[in-house]
């Protein structure tokens, strides 16, 4: 499988850059208390962390709303994922658990301030391209919504869209029956080469401890 970045995306935003990480032979299932422990104890802190600051003062989230306005996405009306959490936190309207591959994509993003997403790879036909989203973009997304994809930064395969640093769609959703996933790690574009790839590498081998299977990882850029 290749993973690219289209040249329009990196024309508009030269310093765009992803984290991959495969993961084969994996076993999703409940979050072992200790991952449901981290990610409420973690919401808890950043509640009282974002009592008197703006959400969009936060370092990471201002990188990715900067992106979201280059590629022509108004992120006041489609916020990056990131952002959306933090502004639940913030309401004390608390991530609840789901399984242990999407509370630690979850966790991993709060920490780390950027967008996340986990794929079932076994739901992805052929090559991937991330690219701005054509005005035939469209998915169900996660969030049971028919989403247009316009304009909107988006991951292609050749069935057509079906992720996004704003929502993810339905299509390729990790589940308790998926066995081999990727994650797309949206990195802050002034994160240099060396934290990326030392970030993804820590993101992978926690990944692993939790559900098993390994991890590849690399950058794309």
């Amino acid at each position: 499988m290749e993973i690219r970045i289209s040249p329009q995306l990196k024309e508009l935003v030269p310093d765009f850059k992803l984290g991959i990480i495969q993961y084969d032979h994996i076993e999703v299932g409940d979050s072992p208390q200790m991952i449901r422990g981290r990610l409420q104890t973690f919401q808890e802190s950043l509640f009282f962390d974002l009592e008197d600051k703006p959400v969009t003062d936060v370092k990471g989230i201002a990188e990715w709303r900067d992106i979201f306005k280059k590629v022509g996405t108004d992120p006041n009306r489609y916020r990056p994922s990131v952002e959306a959490i933090y502004r639940r936190v913030q309401k004390q309207n608390f991530l609840n658990s789901i399984h242990s591959a999407a509370d630690l994509n979850n966790f991993f993003s709060i920490q780390y301030e950027i967008p996340v997403g986990i794929y079932d790879l076994n739901k992805i036909n052929g090559n991937i391209e991330v690219r701005v989203g054509l005005p035939e973009d469209e998915y169900m997304g996660i969030n049971g919504r028919d989403i247009s994809m316009k304009d909107k930064i988006v991951s292609g395969d050749d069935t057509g869209a079906f992720g996004s640093p704003y929502v993810d769609s339905q299509r390729t959703a990790v589940t308790a029956e998926t066995k081999n996933a990727i994650q797309i790690v949206y990195l802050k574009p002034s994160l240099q080469i060396e934290g990326c790839e030392k970030l993804i590498t820590s993101l992978g081998a926690m990944f692993t401890q939790v559900n098993g299977g390994t991890a590849q990882s690399f950058l794309v850029v």
